[in-house]
């Protein structure tokens, strides 16, 4: 099998697929009062319409329901990457630089499985994480990940090199879900499912693609599938987690209740 170590290295550098963030004041006068002091009355009047508002007072966006993210590298188990991805390079996950992880945050995992005679199979698999606030020249923080949740889906059925494009409804997965599995064609088949996933005002990203060497079985590409949206849901309860676990220091900040 080392005999295709180095053509294998050429063509995994360059396998992963990334299709890669919202009273009106009345004034009331006496009119019997007003009669016969023209000059008192005009200013009661002038007050009057003065404090009348020109239109309604915006009504205050929403607090965004979650105020970070979770470290992307410890979003999946360790049990579920050596699943997923068997054999994995960096168990551990390598994590993409970012300015602001609080708010995006993503960490990649790639493996070769060699099987002797038998081929290998090789396993990509990249979870992204974009989280929004309220902001009032943009719109309220879920606005803004629904938005920003159809544009992902947009951009992974775009993907360039993409055949078969089938795009799902996903349910299950946080406020909304959809799983848009393709192929790719490169030395081998590359078997693609990218599944985005919005809950509250995070999108998760989650990408997933196989490919077979040396005579190996091509994937199954319904258990690509199956895999991607279980780790999709797996991603989006460690969001939840990490918010719970920040708002425990909090509780506990606060003075106990007599």
């Amino acid at each position: 099998m080392h005999r295709s170590a180095s053509r294998l290295t050429r063509v995994l550098a360059c396998a992963a697929v990334v299709p890669v963030i919202f009273a009106a004041a009345g004034c009331s006068s006496d009119s019997d009062k007003g009669k016969g002091s023209g000059s008192d009355g005009s200013k009661k009047a002038g007050a009057s319409a003065s404090a009348k508002p020109n239109g309604k007072s915006a009504a205050p966006l929403e607090k965004a329901a979650y105020a970070t993210l979770p470290d992307p590298c410890k979003s999946l188990q360790a049990k579920t990457i050596e699943t997923i991805v068997p054999e994995a390079k960096e168990k551990n996950g390598t994590a993409t630089k970012s300015n602001d992880l609080n708010s995006r945050a993503s960490c990649s995992w790639n493996g070769l499985d060699e099987d002797g005679l038998k081929g290998s199979q090789y396993r990509w698999l990249s979870v992204s994480l974009v989280r929004y606030d309220s902001h009032a020249s943009l719109g309220s923080a879920n606005k803004r990940a629904e938005d920003q949740y159809n544009k992902q889906i947009e951009q992974a059925k775009a993907t360039e090199g993409a055949q078969n494009v089938k795009p799902e409804a996903a349910g299950g997965i946080g406020d909304a879900g959809t799983s848009i599995v393709y192929s790719v064609k490169k030395d081998v088949d590359f078997f693609n499912t990218t599944v985005v996933a919005r809950t509250q005002n995070v999108v998760v990203t989650l990408d997933y693609n196989g490919a077979a060497y040396e005579g190996a079985g091509a994937p199954d590409q319904a258990k690509l599938l199956e895999a991607a949206i279980s780790a999709a849901k797996e991603v989006v309860g460690s969001v939840d987690a990490a918010n719970q676990q920040q708002k425990q220091p909090e509780a506990s900040a606060s003075p106990s209740q007599q």
